[in-house]
């Protein structure tokens, strides 16, 4: 099988998924800026990471209008192993890079960007699975027990120890797992530090794209996201599963404990999931009552 099957994309997608890799790229220079912003604040409150946060993941929610605009094509097996081979070892090889103190912060706000990226594509590609809106039950369900029984149970635990042990007092080589981990730009001396994990963000965006295939409106502040998409508004765009992710951040820096991410997004898509199916049908029989 030639190099060509595994690289051609319609016209349509060609075009998006340059858009998200320039997007993304954008992005990972203004989490830079906001860094070198937040580095000439001494004082520094709770109150101002969770500024830096929320407009951090507020950019990076409109780096997924063109994800929703993705069209599907016929895939094998064999072209998941390349593009999932090719992804990985584009992380790996990111990190082996060791430049000079002061492009270091650089490169981190980049490795988030690709980070991001290639959790957008991974996420779009598991969305396209999804055939009927309740197989997402199974799916929420799944995810939340795999992550507790990594949390109480795997190598979560001792992940976090490692992590917060290095970022506290730095020394040697980070953590392997720190290639996974997103960092973002925080007030004050932290600087950029390591935020969630690139499987939050996987599943940020799997709910983003399912929410817009079955016309259920995830947009807090506007109309649902693929329209914002097709007529290129940028900047409305607050889907439910970035706010959730929003939310076990803060709380994980409220409290100084690491509270898994994942079962909290999924508890909030599924009643928010439910809200709006519910909602749609109340309308759609007061529609027939009417009529009638």
């Amino acid at each position: 099988m030639s190099l060509y099957y595994f690289t051609r994309f319609n016209k349509l997608n060609r075009r998006l998924i340059l858009l998200l890799i320039a997007s993304h790229l954008l992005w990972s220079i203004a989490v830079f800026g906001l860094w070198s912003i937040g580095s000439l604040v001494e004082a520094t409150t709770p109150w101002w990471s969770g500024v830096f946060i929320a407009l951090q993941l507020y950019a990076a929610a409109q780096l997924l209008m063109p994800a929703l605009l993705l069209h599907p094509e016929q895939r094998n097996r064999g072209f998941y192993f390349f593009w999932g081979a090719t992804l990985a070892l584009s992380i790996w090889l990111i990190n082996q890079l060791t430049p000079v103190v002061a492009w270091q912060p650089l490169l981190a706000a980049i490795k988030s960007g690709l980070l991001l990226l290639v959790a957008t594509v991974i996420g779009a590609a598991l969305a396209r699975y999804i055939h009927r809106l309740w197989e997402i039950v199974p799916v929420c369900i799944v995810m939340t027990l795999a992550d507790f029984a990594s949390w109480l149970y795997g190598p979560t635990a001792g992940f976090t120890q490692e992590i917060k042990q290095y970022y506290l007092a730095p020394k040697g080589p980070p953590p392997l797992i720190d290639m996974v981990l997103v960092k973002l730009a925080f007030p004050g001396p932290a600087g950029l530090a390591p935020v969630f994990g690139i499987s939050d963000w996987i599943m940020v965006v799997f709910f983003a794209i399912v929410a817009g295939r079955y016309e259920v409106n995830d947009n807090l502040v506007g109309p649902p996201g693929e329209k914002l998409a097709r007529q290129g508004r940028i900047g409305r765009y607050l889907p439910v599963s970035v706010v959730a992710l929003f939310i076990a951040i803060v709380l994980a820096q409220a409290t100084g404990l690491f509270i898994p991410a994942l079962p909290l997004i999924a508890l909030i898509m599924l009643l928010w999931y439910a809200a709006r199916y519910l909602l749609r049908r109340q309308t759609h029989k007061k529609h027939l009552n009417t009529d009638n």
